[in-house]
């Protein structure tokens, strides 16, 4: 799976996979390079194909896209796993070494590297990089780069150490070659999760600043930094606002894979603290572009002028959720012992009216998520069958018994008679776990201390989805608060799991690997930084993981997660959200876009342009 760089939660792209396919045979004397990879099927684009058909080649080059985020920044520190990461720097300033396909599940084609080479038995992978390829001072892109930029990802960013944890060494293995070397075979992903991380150049960074000081890639910067790609930061506001500007000497503006892209001349973003206000930035027109991701507000908050008389565009499109499972969810931190016993955590999730919710404040626009990869066809089920059941079935001794016996169901609530049944079973679970209650507060039998918690909230537009819960917490007793804090403070104790319970999410692609260890491994429970936020620690989800990882073929990848997904499902181990099937987005129609956007993604601000461009 694509590991998602910067501040992007959920993005078009939804973190979609770079996988690899088995290549031709070879040896060490003979490579054979490829210029793209991908791991379902065919690469869709032969060697020196023109462009990517999702794009418009006569786009015109131009205009301003105003853009805005909630929230703040503090660094532009590409790789930096501390601080508040500036939105776009990553994606805008940096090239990385292969480029995803967006009408396809798992390619990736040469962006640095002009090919890719790896063995039969996946050990290793050597990039060799474009000749052409320079940053932004005009000095050349070089495999001592790409060591540097590999070497303190992993050093400064838990994450991505975990993610590359299989790659053991980078060397220099050619004038522009680059080879890294793996500690285990057979691990199909690891060559094309490694056209993925931003390539940061090295003399800049252990240059000096314009006033003689020396930079330190392990420490937050506001300096503009340098990189390879299509835009520069020209001007900012620390933690207000971001400039960048297309740059006229980007060594690749005439790539194939580049090829009707990066379009706007000027990309700005504003950042916000209040959802409300940055909505109203783009009612005035100061904001081009707004993803909605409230259903009642997208219901409702469009009546001014320019929407109604097509200025302003709306639109709900389905692209990016087809390649994408999500599980959004309350996550409970099983590192705070309130949140060991499964039977609270069921208990928790018998108390979510999820039916009252869609109704009174959703207008009925959602669907309850009963799946870590809903809406994908790798979410299980009915009861396990053929290769999944087998697969479990060798995991017999260390699986809940009901993954054979029991189809994982949400409780259904919206309606008083159903809302009484499952809070009297919550409360059942409650006792048996060891709570009773005393007039209105839910005690531990055992110190006589309430059962209390908070919800850590990112935002104050969360709170009117969480009051609800809140509230129906309190009718079995549960005192639980919500904490709405700043972005940086939130981002910081989610990385410390300095946390009760959050709102999380997680993103997953139609080709599940690496990954899968940061979200629910065992190796990453303690691990700052890691998306393991409920604290899973279970030895057959850890091999049901590394059985994802070495799947030989798509069957065996599928019936995999389907076991995989059926064993966390069986953990109770988040009380389950819900989502949409579509994107809603709305813009101001000086932007424009193909007729037809990639079959995955938005393409978003990639294929888009500026129709004042035009003019």
């Amino acid at each position: 799976m694509k590991v998602a760089f910067g501040r992007t939660l959920v993005t078009a792209a939804l973190a979609l996979a770079l996988t690899a396919s088995a290549g031709t045979a070879q040896d060490a004397a003979s490579p054979v390079w490829r210029t793209g990879i991908s791991t379902i099927g065919d690469l869709k684009h032969p060697d020196g194909f023109e462009r990517f058909d999702y794009v418009n080649p006569d786009a015109p080059k131009g205009g301003e896209l105003k853009l805005s985020e909630t929230g703040t920044f503090d660094t532009f520190n590409p790789i930096l796993a501390k601080g508040e990461a500036a939105t776009g720097v990553t994606s805008l300033v940096f090239d990385t070494l292969l480029k995803s396909a967006e009408d396809e599940i798992t390619a990736a084609y040469g962006l640095l590297a002009e090919g890719v080479s790896y063995p039969d038995d996946f050990s290793s992978a050597t990039f060799r990089l474009r000749a052409e390829a320079k940053w932004a001072d005009g000095q050349p892109v070089t495999p001592e780069d790409v060591i540097f930029s590999f070497d303190k990802s992993k050093e400064h960013n838990p994450l991505l150490a975990n993610y590359y944890r299989h790659v053991v060494s980078a060397e220099k293995t050619g004038e522009r070659d680059v080879t890294f070397r793996f500690d285990e075979k057979n691990n199909r992903e690891l060559p094309n999760i490694l056209g993925q991380f931003p390539v940061v150049p090295k003399h800049w960074w252990e240059g000096t600043d314009a006033k003689g000081n020396k930079r330190d890639i392990g420490r937050t910067t506001l300096e503009p930094v340098m990189g390879s790609g299509p835009y520069k930061i020209a001007s900012f506001q620390a933690g207000g606002s971001i400039r960048f500007e297309l740059r006229d000497d980007y060594w690749g503006k005439d790539l194939n894979v580049n090829v009707g892209q990066n379009n706007f001349r000027v990309i700005s973003y504003t950042f916000f603290g209040d959802k409300n206000v940055e909505f109203e930035a783009f009612r005035a027109g100061n904001v081009s572009f707004y993803q909605d991701n409230s259903a009642s507000h997208w219901a409702t908050a469009y009546d001014f002028p320019a929407a109604k008389d097509g200025r302003v565009v709306r639109e709900e499109i389905e692209n990016p959720l087809r390649a994408a499972g999500i599980m959004q969810a309350f996550v409970p931190n099983m590192r705070r012992d309130k949140f060991k016993d499964q039977r609270v955590r069921e208990a928790l999730n018998y108390a979510f009216d999820f039916e009252d919710l869609n109704r009174s404040l959703a207008y009925n626009a959602y669907q309850r998520v009963d799946s870590y990869f809903w809406g994908t066809e790798l979410a299980a089920s009915g009861l396990p069958e053929g290769r999944e059941k087998e697969i479990l079935e060798e995991l017999k001794d260390k699986v809940p018994a009901s993954v054979f016996t029991t189809p994982y169901t949400n409780p259904v609530n919206g309606d008083p008679k159903k809302v009484r049944e499952n809070l009297l079973k919550a409360l059942a679970l409650l006792k048996e776990a060891g709570y009773e209650l005393k007039g209105n507060s839910l005690v531990d039998t055992k110190t006589g201390k309430p059962f209390a918690f908070e919800i850590l909230l990112p935002s104050a537009s969360f709170e009117r989805t969480v009051s609800p819960f809140v509230n129906s917490l309190k009718k079995i007793g549960i005192a639980a608060t919500m904490r709405t804090v700043d972005a940086s403070q939130y981002t910081n104790r989610v990385r410390s799991f300095d946390y009760d319970m959050i709102y999380g999410i997680w993103a997953q692609s139609l080709v599940p690997g690496n990954e899968q260890s940061d979200y629910w491994g065992s190796a990453s429970v303690d691990k700052e930084g890691s998306k393991n936020y409920a604290g899973i620690a279970d030895p057959a989800i850890d091999e049901l993981i590394r059985k994802i990882v070495f799947a030989p073929n798509r069957e065996e990848l599928i019936a995999t997660t389907h076991a995989l997904d059926r064993v966390l499902l069986a953990h109770d181990y988040v009380i389950p959200l819900f989502y949409s099937k579509a994107q809603r987005i709305a813009y101001w129609n000086s932007l424009a876009r193909p007729q037809e956007l990639p079959y995955y993604s938005l393409g978003f601000p990639g294929v888009w342009w500026s129709k004042d461009a035009a003019n």
